[in-house]
């Protein structure tokens, strides 16, 4: 069974809202996910990006492989999460 990191779209037409899933390769974008991580609202001021990271890690590590896209997006809500910590070391 080969997993994916992937988003799945709950929103409306003009209201885009998307969930951060982990699903099986072969099924379809709005398909059965085995967990949900998260959500990305890109219409959202501030952070759109919103993902559990520690279980994105625990995906990572079972051997699920990201999309392209979320493959960035995971960069950058690492990226934002270390410049969070790093704001508040100081």
């Amino acid at each position: 069974m080969a997993l994916k990191i992937r988003l799945t779209k709950v929103g409306s037409v003009h209201q885009p809202l998307y969930r951060v899933v982990v699903a099986e390769a072969r099924s379809r974008r709005d398909g059965a996910a085995v967990e949900n991580l998260g959500t990305y609202t890109p219409r959202s001021k501030g952070s759109p990006i919103n993902i559990d990271m520690a279980r994105v890690d625990y995906w990572l590590s079972k051997g699920a492989t990201p999309t392209d896209t979320m493959h960035a997006m995971i960069k950058k809500a690492r990226r934002s999460a270390a410049a969070k910590a790093e704001a508040v070391a100081s």
